[in-house]
């Protein structure tokens, strides 16, 4: 396989996670996100400063865009480029290649989104982009993360908490349903990592006891 398919594959992924939908969508509004609420681009502050639907339809896109960077991105990719089908590239190698491959545009999409290059490298958390990019590798254990990320906002009131809690659990998933897949396992363990350390404002918080609750408007920085 050519060396040009990985960069092309890495670079595109990593355009299209970039997109800054928080951004996007605040700017459409007159509001700069980054100037209010947590500052952050993702969906929780789009929430707050934004209102609901807002914040639903950043959560969504963001969401997207790590579904279609593994699911999508790299068929299409050698259809238009290399002008072959995802199935005729793929015959010949075992599915746990596949896996990798794509795994390699879902890293990619998560770091476009933590570290935009149109917003000087700053960007979200990728928790919702993660989340795109397991809906579309290994559902079974994303659910699992969202039923842990869900009941740990149910039981602190804090989506930090459930977003750090859902960060622990889909690694430990996919390490207990996919034992010998060590490469998933390793990578879907890095990205928690990832998403824990761009929740470290959150954790002072937290410690300090300054996080805002679900239902606050605003959240100190």
């Amino acid at each position: 396989m050519p060396i040009l398919s990985y960069i092309l594959t890495a670079l595109g992924a990593y355009l299209l996670g970039s997109i800054p939908t928080g951004f996007l969508v605040a700017k459409a509004k007159g509001i700069d996100i980054r100037a209010v609420g947590s500052g952050n681009i993702g969906a929780t502050n789009a929430m707050r400063v934004l209102g609901k639907p807002a914040g639903i339809a950043v959560l969504l896109m963001d969401v997207v865009k790590g579904y279609l960077a593994s699911a999508i991105f790299p068929a299409m990719l050698y259809n238009i480029f290399f002008a072959q089908s995802w199935a005729d590239v793929f015959e010949n190698h075992p599915a746990e290649f596949q896996m990798r491959f794509k795994l390699l545009a879902g890293i990619c999409a998560v770091l476009g989104h933590n570290y935009t290059c149109w917003l000087k490298f700053k960007g979200g958390k990728g928790i919702a982009t993660t989340a795109g990019v397991y809906l579309a590798l290994a559902w079974p254990a994303l659910l699992i993360a969202l039923a842990v990320f869900v009941l740990a906002i149910l039981l602190t009131k804090y989506v930090s908490v459930g977003s750090i809690s859902a960060a622990i659990a889909l690694p430990v998933s996919v390490w207990l349903m996919t034992p010998h897949n060590l490469f998933l396992g390793s990578v879907t363990t890095a990205l928690g990592l990832l998403a824990i350390y761009k929740h470290k404002s959150n954790i002072q918080r937290l410690m300090a006891g300054t996080e805002n609750r679900l239902g606050q408007k605003k959240e100190s920085k």
